[in-house]
């Protein structure tokens, strides 16, 4: 069966960073550097002229930054997945950017192997979102949710039908596809149904949406276990 091409495009405002993130990842056999930019303005034109499957995209810069941009690239239809660049481990600018429909986010002094290994699966359709960075992170969201976001969070939730929620709960835990299959006695492609389900029932746009909508709920504790 004939390798499947990642198509990439690095956005980052220092040269140097990207020059060696081009470098890098267009070394790996599956990824083709299909473009580069220097702010997030750059970005709706070089996607639409370039077409990538994934942006790996650092989350400040001066002019459009890498949040703006998130929002603005996923909110259109057939959009990329969206990888951020960032040195914060957790913060609100990632809470934001992940609402937005990024599929996760990698530290800038990530080992490379770790950043390509992060591109493949994003273009695979996993977030690139660690279990323990995850619980971070949710726990972070959960610690400065009001209870009425709450309240229409459990409300969103509510639209699923019990397996449906189940399968949401063990994203929320940052559950492979296979984890859940086996945790829940399904098929890996019955799972994949079930979350393209989820996603067009509710809305969203990728798994990490529905594990911030499971936390934001309190479905899970701080340890991702059901409360």
């Amino acid at each position: 069966m004939a390798r499947v091409t990642i198509r990439l495009l690095v956005v980052d405002d220092d040269p140097l960073v990207r020059a060696g993130l081009a470098l890098m990842l267009g070394g790996a056999a599956d990824i083709e550097i299909v473009g580069e930019a220097a702010d997030g303005s750059e970005v709706p034109a070089l996607v639409a002229a370039v077409h990538p499957d994934v942006v790996l995209m650092d989350i400040r810069m001066p002019g459009v930054d890498g949040l703006t941009a998130t929002e603005r690239l996923r909110s259109g239809a057939g959009a990329p997945e969206v990888v951020l660049l960032t040195t914060f481990h957790a913060d609100e600018q990632v809470l934001r950017a992940l609402r937005a429909g990024a599929a996760g986010f990698v530290l800038k002094d990530t080992p490379p192997a770790e950043i390509v290994a992060a591109v493949r699966r994003v273009a695979a359709g996993d977030p690139v979102l660690s279990p323990a960075v995850t619980r971070q992170l949710m726990a972070h969201a959960a610690g400065g949710a009001a209870d009425d976001r709450a309240a229409r969070a459990r409300t969103r939730l509510g639209q699923l039908s019990g397996r449906e929620r189940d399968v949401a709960v063990a994203v929320g835990r940052g559950e492979s596809n296979a984890a859940i299959a086996g945790t829940l006695y399904l098929s890996v492609p019955t799972v994949k149904a079930q979350v393209s389900r989820i996603l067009a029932r509710l809305g969203l746009n990728n798994r990490v949406q529905i594990a911030l909508l499971v936390h934001d709920a309190g479905f899970l504790d701080g340890d991702g276990d059901v409360r």
